[in-house]
């Protein structure tokens, strides 16, 4: 049986980059260009830091980033996962763990590990083997944030 949903980074599909970057940005608004310098940068391999996607046919329903900083004050926490989103029509199916898991192994299989983000959320990242590591500061936020490890 064929998986409804489809598995990939970005240089598997180039073409999606500018779709990629519309669709980051409409759900966290951070400037769709600081999306493409990201994805440009790695599809042109100048960094591993990737960006992966789960499609549904050609509909983007999920996708993360591995970035050096997700905004927050702790510069030595590096690399963050980034922009953790999966569209709610397709929640609690595994996409984002199975996104996450495969963001892990490819950073790792690259020497890159480990890997860290930032969330508010308590008890998810927890299920795909994420452990709270400290409380850091976002950029411009008043309240602290959540910072993870995944080693």
């Amino acid at each position: 049986m064929k998986s409804k949903y489809a598995f990939i980074t970005l240089r598997d599909r180039p073409e999606l980059t500018d779709r990629a970057a519309a669709w980051f940005h409409e759900k966290w608004h951070v400037p769709k260009e600081a999306y493409l310098e990201c994805m440009t940068a790695y599809l042109n391999r100048e960094t591993e830091y990737g960006w992966y996607l789960c499609l549904s046919g050609e509909r983007i329903v999920g996708g993360l980033g591995v970035i050096e900083n997700d905004f927050h004050d702790r510069k030595d926490l590096t690399p963050n996962v980034c922009a953790v989103y999966t569209e709610a029509d397709c929640r609690c199916q595994g996409i984002a763990g199975r996104l996450l898991n495969m963001t892990v192994e490819d950073m790792r299989a690259k020497g890159i590990s480990p890997l860290y983000l930032v969330t508010d959320h308590t008890g998810f990242y927890e299920r795909y083997g994420w452990e709270f590591l400290c409380m850091v500061q976002g950029d411009g936020e008043p309240e602290m944030t959540r910072m993870y490890i995944r080693r």
